[in-house]
């Protein structure tokens, strides 16, 4: 399914709602799937907060890892993210908003289980996009020296999740869990439901920190003598008359589904976590001793590999098409003439996006003091005429372009890989960073030469009406 790198990118057809607790907050929560657009990915929107701010689902945003992934941006929180993540990734859902109106999803029996029904029941459905996938050429690890917990991932032909658990007691020893493909997800992994020891349930009764667990979404690993008083504590907090230890060391609240459901569930973790790389990947992850901060950990640096590949990585494009605007065309919008119009066609615009072409020849009037023994393109030229391309992307944006000037407001991140010389063909790339507001456009810039990025840069214009 997941090794046809061709598929398209999938939402759900209709909204779905959950309800619940939260396991940490106690707090009653609605939770609602809606569909989102191509390219939008997993976010969270946080509907009881004034504005509803949005929280993507991005490793960067990870603040905390006890007892969950929590995200947090701008101050606001999205806690225990991980089950609703591993059921989108599960059943291979590319976009959609995840609305809330409390900072934690409902807890449910503990697994994955009942979103992958909501969702199912809502009906996947594919839209008109490829999907993404980051393929997985070289092997990548993350080793958390403090626990010895260690993930890597190698190629192979799809997405495949192996974890290794020991937690070094009598009643949970040594567990393994491998999920071939996600296809199998929903079957073998979905239900696994989360689990804690008897002695961190202790501790998270004593600071009044699993306020919304009742016993039927945890099972409890019960690793030390049962005392009386913790009994009555138990008994307390999941509103129970009778509390027994059954003979495979749980607690009698549940059955397993698994004889591996620790391990199980520990996988279903590493798939919810590793969403936050924000990219489908293709490639076998194994998981040793995995826990939210070592995935986390791995996450932000599998996306940090990812972001630097994509941005080294030329896009393809057919430089024999017809140009959609030549330079008559741009002349018509742009105010430059040469030898300062440093752009000669448009291939492709859009509302968000622009991408330009131009032909460096010797001819270039500034080669004649730009070390004419070695010629070389002007830094500042380059980013002079990616500012024109974009100039372009923002004038399509009003009626009258040639009653517009477009002025610099700033240039930050600016970074020059290599040089440009005579007979280079020089892609400019420009896309919006943030919706264009009076007249103000905000972009991140890049010219590629040669197969390879020679500049990037943010850019800031603003049009401004001629005077004249």
């Amino acid at each position: 399914m997941s090794s046809n790198s061709l598929s398209n990118q999938r939402t759900i057809s209709k909204e779905a709602v959950l309800k619940g607790v939260g396991l940490h907050t106690g707090k009653d929560v609605t939770m609602t799937f809606k569909p989102a657009p191509v390219n939008h990915g997993f976010a969270f929107v946080r509907v009881d907060l004034e504005g509803s701010p949005v929280i993507e689902a991005d490793a960067n945003y990870v603040v905390n890892t006890q007892r969950g992934t929590n995200l947090e941006k701008k101050g606001v929180k999205i806690q225990t993210s991980e089950h609703v993540l591993a059921a989108l990734v599960g059943l291979e859902i590319d976009n959609i908003i995840i609305e809330l109106d409390a900072s934690e999803p409902p807890i449910m029996d503990g697994s994955s289980k009942y979103f992958v029904e909501a969702l199912e029941n809502a009906g996947i459905v594919e839209q008109d996009a490829e999907r993404e996938e980051y393929i997985v050429k070289n092997v990548i690890s993350y080793v958390d020296e403090e626990s010895g917990s260690e993930i890597t991932i190698i190629p192979a032909d799809e997405y495949q999740v192996t974890t290794m658990v020991d937690f070094g007691t009598k009643v949970l020893g040594t567990q393994n869990a491998t999920l071939k493909h996600l296809s199998d997800f929903k079957d073998e992994i979905s239900n696994a439901r989360t689990f804690s020891f008897l002695h961190e349930l202790e501790m998270l009764l004593e600071h009044g920190l699993i306020r919304g667990g009742d016993l039927n979404n945890a099972i409890v690993y019960v690793d030390k003598e049962l005392s009386e008083e913790t009994m009555d504590k138990l008994r307390v907090a999941f509103k129970k008359d009778n509390i027994a230890v059954k003979p495979n060391g749980i607690l009698d609240n549940l059955t397993l589904h698994h004889p591996n459901e620790a391990a199980r569930h520990k996988l279903l973790d590493v798939v919810g976590d590793l969403a936050l790389v924000g990219t489908r990947i293709r490639g076998k992850v194994i998981a040793n001793k995995p826990g939210h901060f070592v995935n986390t950990q791995f996450a932000k640096k599998l996306s940090k590999i990812i972001k630097i590949e994509k941005r080294n990585k030329v896009p393809s494009f057919d430089l024999n098409q017809p140009p959609l605007m030549d330079v008559n065309k741009i002349m018509n919008m742009l105010p430059h003439r040469p030898p300062f119009l440093l752009v000669d066609k448009i291939i492709e615009l859009s509302d968000k996006h622009v991408v330009g072409v131009k032909n460096v020849t010797m001819n270039e009037p500034f080669f004649v003091g730009h070390f004419p023994g070695a010629p070389v393109m002007p830094g500042v030229l380059q980013i002079e005429a990616m500012a024109q391309a974009g100039g372009v992307l923002v004038l399509s944006t009003v009626p009258d372009p040639e009653n517009y000037l477009t002025f610099f407001i700033k240039i930050d991140n600016v970074r020059f890989k290599q040089q440009v010389v005579p007979g280079d063909t020089l892609i400019f790339k420009l896309e919006l960073l943030s919706p264009i507001r009076r007249g103000i456009c905000h972009m991140q810039a890049y010219a590629y030469a040669n197969g390879k990025l020679a500049t990037e840069a943010e850019l800031m214009a603003q049009i401004v009406k001629n005077k004249e």
